[in-house]
């Protein structure tokens, strides 16, 4: 009976361990140490650190697929940078002949430059899009070369613009390849980023797509001068999730029936500037799911992540002893070369968001030593700024003063000066 009794409190005990341990592990999924899965609509997301480019959360964020007219951020930001704001763009047959949405361009009629990015990222007018790409580099095939090389300087390898508008499209590449007009979930957040952040004419991009509502008219030339031709315009923002959460900052919408519908969008609060760009998401009627799914996913980022500034984890330059230069002159024979170093911090950002718990690692390497001759700038270390194994930001070790090797002039003069003592 004892021995029964044994095995009973035995087993009871075991059983009273297992729910223990069952419901610490539901607590610790419950308090978020594990990843969150986020229900979204988007066939392919991001939710992306617009400061540092981190990915903070996504979904098939690699996958190619078309993008629509969130491409009209590219054609705005081109336009910005490459454009005169007070140019008169003359719209041509072509422009005139784009699909629904447009402005309804005239063959022959003038508009300045800035009206035509109102009417672009307001109202998304496709044939606004051709006129300002044939005004910047003179056909829409060159301003799609111009695109493709923006998208590559900012690493975005999946992506190809054909049209500056989005409309579905397909090319034929130099190597008989056939692509699509089409980006990645990535790629684009990583565009929209440069857009608010990085470009120098973000501050007029941010203007554009957070205006309300905007009035102008076309022109006709006469006499070498450009005068009203009575036509006006009014545009109105399509944007609603600018008034959807406080803090929404930019965005641009987009749908063709290729792509469905699609959105990348910009909130900032405090420190803190997130992205997120959704493709795929949905087709008619499902317009309302693109405002879900960036609600659910900006929500997540500002309750699950807190800007860390980069000092917290900052390598301490005062820890950078001299660096040894071997064959490097000297002032008095018999003594060691070296030369001073610092770290060169180029890089535009200072911090980067981080969820509970997760830390900046930083990673220190260094040359102990140099060959003779040392430029000043020369690289001779680096030190690079982790998260989880991910490098998000790289400094170097450089160099600070210049060290030549010894030469045939300077051993003639330490001689020289042995003798004259």
């Amino acid at each position: 009976m004892q021995h029964k009794t044994r095995i009973f409190l035995l087993l009871f005990s075991t059983l009273l361990l297992v729910l223990l341990v069952s419901q610490f592990l539901l607590s610790v999924r419950a308090a978020g140490t594990e990843p969150e899965e986020i229900k979204l609509h988007a066939k392919a997301a991001v939710l992306m650190d617009a400061s540092s480019g981190r990915i903070l959360y996504a979904k098939d964020a690699e996958e190619v697929l078309p993008m629509a007219s969130t491409t009209k951020i590219m054609t705005c930001i081109l336009a910005l940078e490459y454009g005169n704001l007070q140019d008169y763009a003359k719209a041509s047959s072509y422009a005139a002949s784009m699909p629904k949405v447009k402005l309804y361009v005239k063959d022959g009629e003038y508009y300045q430059l800035k009206d035509l990015l109102y009417s672009l990222m307001l109202e998304s007018h496709n044939d606004a899009a051709v006129v300002i790409a044939e005004h910047i580099a003179g056909s829409t095939e060159a301003f799609a070369d111009m695109m493709n090389q923006k998208a590559r300087d900012l690493g975005c390898f999946d992506t190809f613009f054909i049209t500056p508008n989005g409309l579905d499209a397909t090319a034929t590449c130099k190597d008989g390849s056939v692509k699509s007009h089409s980006t990645t979930a990535a790629d684009l957040a990583r565009i929209m980023s440069y857009c608010i952040m990085t470009s120098p004419q973000k501050e007029e991009f941010l203007k554009i797509t957070r205006t309300d509502s905007y009035s102008f008219g076309s022109f006709k030339e006469k006499d070498g001068s450009f005068i009203p031709s009575g036509r006006t315009f009014t545009c109105n923002n399509h944007n609603a999730f600018l008034g959807m959460m406080e803090g929404a900052l930019s965005g641009k919408t987009g749908f063709t029936g290729n792509a469905g519908y699609c959105y990348v969008g910009a909130l900032r609060e405090g420190d803190r500037t997130f992205v997120v760009s959704l493709l795929a998401c949905g087709w008619p009627n499902h317009k309302t799911y693109k405002w879900n799914d960036t609600m659910a996913l900006m929500n997540y980022g500002l309750e699950n992540f807190e800007f860390h500034s980069l000092s917290e984890a900052a390598f301490d330059e005062s820890r950078l002893d001299p660096v040894k230069v071997i064959g490097g002159q000297v002032k008095n024979l018999g003594e060691t070369a070296y030369t001073k170093v610092e770290i060169d911090r180029k890089n535009d950002w200072t911090g980067l968001l981080l969820k509970k718990g997760e830390q900046i690692q930083v990673d220190f390497q260094m040359s102990h030593e140099l060959k003779a001759p040392v430029k000043a700038g020369t690289p001779v270390g680096t030190i690079r700024y982790l998260v989880g194994g991910v490098l998000y930001k790289l400094e170097y070790i450089v160099a600070s003063e210049d060290v030549p090797a010894i030469d045939f002039p300077w051993c003639v003069k330490q001689i020289l000066l042995r003798y004259s003592l």
